[in-house]
């Protein structure tokens, strides 16, 4: 059987994915009485039925949108005759933030009538990953796909390529461009380049194209792209499942979400003498954000003491000097003020919280995407204590079928995409985070009602944990589940909204 995480002793390496044994730390406890009455609580109703069901959607209205970003609709202008010339692109940051810039390319070149080179993935210093986008994507499945809306090709013509394109002026960085930048501006400042280059160089492009306003068909485009478009390698479909597997003991038929995210390795249903063989038929998904980073860039206060505090200076000053030069010229806001406005990441504690006054049982099997959690199993401890059955893709896969992956951060990072996307239900600390925002944009798409996320409030959980020495049990569990209860309404995307990660809307998704 796979080791789970409070087996292990402490775990950090963020940046080349390598464990590595650091000194075990004291425990740190920030609701230590919360704590005590979770586990009471939680005793009490391991053998009892659910009261209140979080493994379905509350709203039956989920599963009246359907997928549809990839019909085609006669309003759609399509491909023009003649192409404008060629654009290129670099994108940046990690999987998610890459797998964004992708699609805003695809619809930046729809917009500007010109062809796409298949883009180019930046190596960053933080994420130290070499991969390009046939390692991470299916090219020939992308480009075929897209191949009635836009020209995608996988390098420049030979006529071009000996071009400078920095000393031609059509190197274009994300400072030339405003971020959620609008049509118009692609149209004034980067068509005119464009046609009298016939080609130009998006260097970084994460986020350079807005939501609103933009035409249908364009939004539809990025639609298409993000949900249809960009399937994981085999390589990766093929361990992605074998996750599945080690985690659930049975199987239902694949879902349309297991079909688009694992291809032909989708799980199967599980033959009947498998049945009943030890181990869940259903498991929860975390995506806990708690990083160093996350951690020190967020100015909170999190329990540690002098030794954390002084950690987190050191780790700043390495990291985030800007953040550092620009602390100097504001007044500063106190650790307890950040923590009221809901700007603090959410330790795993707080998080073991909220899942206890949702009713989840202590044998719940839990898989943490991510695994480098800051303070490694100091941290770990209060969760694991209420959840024991916790495990990441360290565990659950063994040394030699890690080894493809060792040293590629975002091969790794759609991995945990799979594992979360595909579970039975998805939870997440913080819904700024790219891969909480795109994988909970795959459950509202493929998921047909029946894919549900968790959401909480930052702020309103601030305010609940602030009341930790009086706040009785029932009084807690009453006020965390109307806070999740109000994450999960049904709603369609909102002006401005992230289309990857509400993508119900009429450009996306259609209403039965």
């Amino acid at each position: 059987m796979p080791m789970s995480w409070y087996a292990l002793p402490y775990m950090y390496a963020k940046d080349d994915n390598v464990v590595s044994i650091h000194e075990e730390r004291p425990t740190v406890q920030m609701y230590g009485r919360l704590l005590k009455l979770a586990s009471m609580v939680l005793a009490e109703k391991e053998f009892k039925q659910d009261s209140l069901n979080f493994w379905n959607e509350p709203y039956h209205q989920a599963s009246k949108w359907k997928p549809c970003a990839d019909k085609k609709y006669r309003t759609t202008p399509g491909k023009p005759d003649k192409s404008n010339g060629y654009i290129m692109v670099s994108a940046n940051g990690g999987l998610n933030q890459q797998r964004v810039a992708i699609c805003n390319a695809v619809a930046v070149a729809s917009l500007l009538n010109a062809t796409l080179v298949l883009p180019k993935f930046l190596y960053s210093n933080v994420w130290k990953d070499p991969s390009q986008f046939g390692d991470i994507y299916q090219e020939d499945y992308f480009m075929r796909i897209l191949k009635d809306d836009i020209d995608i090709v996988k390098e420049l013509p030979p006529h071009l390529k000996p071009l400078d394109i920095e000393a031609m002026g059509t190197l274009i960085t994300d400072a030339d461009i405003v971020k959620e930048a609008k049509p118009d501006d692609y149209i004034t400042s980067v068509l005119p380049l464009l046609l009298q280059n016939r080609v130009v160089h998006f260097l970084g492009f994460g986020n350079r194209l807005g939501f609103d306003p933009l035409p249908p068909h364009l939004q539809r485009l990025r639609c298409k792209c993000n949900f249809h478009a960009l399937k994981f390698v085999l390589k990766i479909q093929k361990v992605g499942s074998l996750l599945i597997k080690r985690i659930k003991k049975y199987y239902a038929a694949p879902r349309q979400l297991d079909k688009q995210l694992l291809g032909d390795f989708a799980p199967g249903i599980s033959p009947k003498q498998h049945n009943i063989a030890s181990g869940p038929s259903r498991y929860l998904a975390l995506h806990l954000r708690f990083e160093e980073d996350m951690v020190a860039y967020s100015l909170c206060d999190f329990g540690g003491g002098d030794y954390e505090k002084k950690e987190l200076e050191a780790y700043r000053d390495v990291h985030f000097p800007l953040l550092i030069e620009r602390l100097k010229n504001s007044k500063p806001v106190s650790p307890v003020e950040l923590r009221k406005l809901g700007r603090c990441p959410l330790t795993p504690e707080e998080a073991a919280l909220v899942l206890a006054a949702l009713g989840f049982k202590p044998e719940t099997f839990i898989y943490l995407a991510g695994s480098h959690i800051y303070g490694g199993s100091s941290r770990m401890q209060p969760f694991t204590s209420l959840y024991p059955n916790l495990v990441t893709k360290e565990t659950l896969l063994t040394s030699s079928e890690l080894a493809p992956f060792k040293n590629f951060s975002s091969q790794l990072a759609a991995l945990d995409f799979i594992a979360c996307a595909t579970s039975d239900v998805f939870a997440m600390t913080d819904s700024g985070s790219q891969l909480s925002s795109l994988v909970s944009g795959f459950r509202t798409y493929y998921g047909d009602g029946h894919a549900p996320t968790l959401r909480p409030n930052k702020k309103r959980l601030a305010a609940i944990l602030s009341e930790n020495r009086t706040i009785g049990w029932n009084t807690f569990e009453d006020r965390v589940r109307k806070m999740i209860e109000e994450g999960q309404r049904v709603q369609l995307r909102g002006s401005g909204r992230s289309i990857y990660r509400q993508p119900r809307c009429p450009e996306c998704m259609c209403r039965s």
